[in-house]
């Protein structure tokens, strides 16, 4: 039994997290920190910041946690799982030298370059006007990478020689995205579908988890800006099983000898962001944790223990775990976000949650005077349905959105409808 685990982060991420935690028959209590007001129905919320690294751990030695679960790429980054370590509590999650591979995209590109694993050509800048200078003679379109985190608005899609003069100034000169900017990537813009595949990994063994597709615009059709992440769908329909050997041969196994190689030993959960091009998958970017919202889709289709999986990660013994993914069914999650969203909106909107609703995942939320759940930012929910069949799945989610009350949001009507188009042969 673990009777005390810790959930670092608040959003819809950690809650899909803790609901999946609960169902095992060895999780004790659950902390989140900070969480948020829904968060709340099944974990203790306390008012620290994932961010506040100091706070944690004294909380974390306080409480004597069993366990820890570290969530969020900021703490990831900033060295939290080598804090709690030091003190005795075991963590899922990477120690801050493995988790550079997504704090740095030029650290990961550098990686790759070195170890032959397929991505995109770039280059990698630390001045401004050698970057505009590289600008002047560089295929367009490109892709613009902020070299940190950047709450995954740092990457920038440019269609021509002037929108990528326009975003290097904006993160080099106005540091738009602050210190993450001052080192920038320029790569080629790849074609193809991508497809989001999450990975347990404790170093040695790689176990991928089911496939999946996010839609990062804000509105149907995949217009407006890009946001955090609007919905998904599990699995994406162009992951077969020829692609997912070839990532395994190529990619997977690759980065995870790569990261040993260069004393950065990687455990926890390994994101590879991929794109299936005419000359084969190639890695879009590493993160070097859950997706959010690809978790919302991805955990409720695990048969198994997710509690004795992590544990197992942590002590390097993966291939002991026992359980599988139900990729002969589907999951489909909505994003319902706060209308302005990516941009500037209100909060404090009444939210009214069917209690018979149960796989709602609550991103943004906080309690009212009156005990009433209210919006507490940009993506609120995310409500996802679990069927036999994408179809069913999608129908299901949507038939669930329809039954929330939260009149000051908005969500995208699509989701799925590329992957639908797949499976019909309809699309590329």
């Amino acid at each position: 039994m673990v009777d005390k685990i810790m959930v670092v982060g608040g959003g819809g991420r950690e809650h899909a997290i803790i609901k999946k935690l609960k169902e095992s028959p060895n999780a004790g209590k659950i902390y989140c920190l900070p969480g948020n007001a829904g968060i709340a129905k099944d974990a203790e919320c306390v008012p620290i910041g994932a961010e506040d690294l100091d706070a944690i751990v004294d909380f974390a030695v306080k409480e004597k946690i069993d366990y820890a679960v570290v969530a969020p790429d900021d703490p990831l980054v900033m060295g939290l799982v080598d804090l709690l370590q030091e003190k005795g509590i075991p963590c899922f999650g990477p120690n801050k030298k493995a988790a550079i591979i997504e704090g740095s995209k030029a650290f990961s590109k550098d990686l790759m370059k070195k170890y032959h694993i397929p991505t995109a050509q770039f280059e990698t800048f630390t001045e401004m006007d050698k970057a505009l200078d590289y600008v002047k003679t560089c295929k367009v379109p490109v892709v613009v990478k902020a070299d940190g985190l950047a709450k995954g608005k740092g990457v920038l899609i440019c269609e021509s020689r002037e929108d990528t003069e326009n975003a290097v100034k904006e993160m080099m000169q106005d540091q738009k995205f602050g210190k993450s900017g001052t080192t920038v990537v320029i790569e080629e813009s790849l074609e193809g579908p991508e497809v989001s595949v999450l990975s347990f990994t404790d170093g040695n063994t790689v176990i991928p988890m089911v496939s999946s597709m996010d839609h990062k615009r804000a509105f149907d059709g995949d217009k407006g800006l890009n946001t955090g992440g609007m919905g998904t769908i599990a699995p994406n329909p162009y992951y077969t099983e020829d692609i997912a050997k070839t990532c395994m041969e190529e990619i997977f196994l690759p980065t995870i000898k790569a990261m040993n190689e260069e004393g950065r030993s990687f455990k926890g959960c390994l994101y590879f962001g991929l794109m299936l091009t005419k000359d084969g998958p190639k890695v879009i970017e590493y993160n070097c944790r859950f997706g959010d919202p690809e978790a919302q889709v991805v955990l409720p289709l695990l048969e198994g223990d997710l509690l004795d999986i992590m544990m197992h990660t942590t002590d390097g013994t993966l291939d002991q775990a026992d359980f599988h993914f139900a990729d002969d069914e589907a999951a489909c999650c909505v994003i319902m976000a706060t209308k302005g969203y990516p941009e500037h909106y209100e909060k404090g909107f009444r939210l009214d949650i069917p209690d018979d609703l149960e796989n709602v995942y609550v991103a943004g939320a906080r309690k009212g005077e009156n005990g009433e759940l209210l919006s507490d930012g940009g993506r609120v929910l995310g409500v996802t349905a679990r069927a036999a069949t994408l179809p069913e799945a999608i129908d299901s989610a949507y038939a669930q959105v329809k039954r929330i009350g939260f009149p000051d949001g908005f969500y995208r009507h699509d989701i799925g409808q590329r992957a639908l188009a797949a499976l019909k042969g309809e699309a590329r």
